[in-house]
């Protein structure tokens, strides 16, 4: 194949749509997030993953885990951790059942910020949906997005 094989040009436009349309949202739930809350979009997906957690089996996540689950890697996760706990937002200790291990729970602090940021988040991300679903390009991504369901919880 050539650099100007049809297949590749429009796979090439295909991640450039899909590229803009996460730019696009991100950028739009950023700046709603930092307005209202004072929270950036990372900071945001930590304390949502975190708070997710739960005392029943396989219920903390390893700092690789929250790591995949908010796309940093785990150095950048970490610094982010702290952070967070400097605000008062997240608490850390030492896993009962291992000391070398360490938890991560969302303080009651950082719940509160998280229930009143989520309506802003979930508006936010509706409204750059809405916008880019506007744009041919990115229309099709869009609904691929809106099409995905959230997977079945196992507790």
């Amino acid at each position: 194949m050539t650099a100007t094989d049809p297949a590749l040009t429009a796979l090439a436009n295909g991640w450039g749509a899909l590229s803009l349309l996460h730019s696009k949202i991100e950028t739009h739930v950023e700046r709603a997030l930092q307005t209202r809350h004072g929270l950036s979009v990372r900071e945001y997906s930590l304390l949502d993953v975190l708070s997710r957690q739960h005392d029943g089996e396989g219920g903390h996540l390893q700092m690789k885990q929250v790591a995949d689950a908010v796309v940093l890697s785990q150095s950048a996760t970490t610094r982010l951790v702290s952070r967070l706990e400097d605000r008062g937002l997240l608490a850390r200790y030492l896993c009962p059942t291992d000391r070398r291990g360490i938890y991560t729970d969302v303080s009651e602090g950082g719940l509160k910020l998280l229930e009143e940021a989520r309506p802003t988040n979930d508006a936010a991300l509706r409204e750059a949906l809405d916008e880019a679903a506007k744009h041919p390009e990115l229309a099709s991504l869009v609904e691929a997005v809106e099409a995905v369901k959230a997977p079945a919880l196992s507790h």
